[in-house]
């Protein structure tokens, strides 16, 4: 994959932190995502995903966990963020 490919929730991985960019899907689709805190601009975190393609597991920014289909999931673009260091 290279640099300026498109990278959708759906690909990501175990632990991976990503950056909402935009929710390619139907308006209906759009508006229970941003209800439930899944908005361009926000932070989202793979918690878990289930075997032979099930629900991924995320956590929102805010806090908000939620289990989404993986076709739903290849519809969110996102970007990587680096893991935040604490001191």
């Amino acid at each position: 994959m290279s640099a300026s490919s498109p990278l959708f929730l759906g690909e990501t991985q175990v632990g991976q932190t990503v950056r909402v960019l935009a929710l390619e899907l139907e308006p209906d689709f759009v508006e229970w995502l941003r209800a439930v805190g899944i908005h361009e601009g926000e932070r989202v975190t793979v918690l878990r995903r289930a075997l032979f393609g099930g629900p991924i597991h995320v956590r929102t920014g805010s806090g908000g966990e939620f289990a989404l289909n993986r076709q739903l999931a290849r519809s969110i673009r996102v970007a990587h963020l680096e893991p935040e260091v604490r001191a």
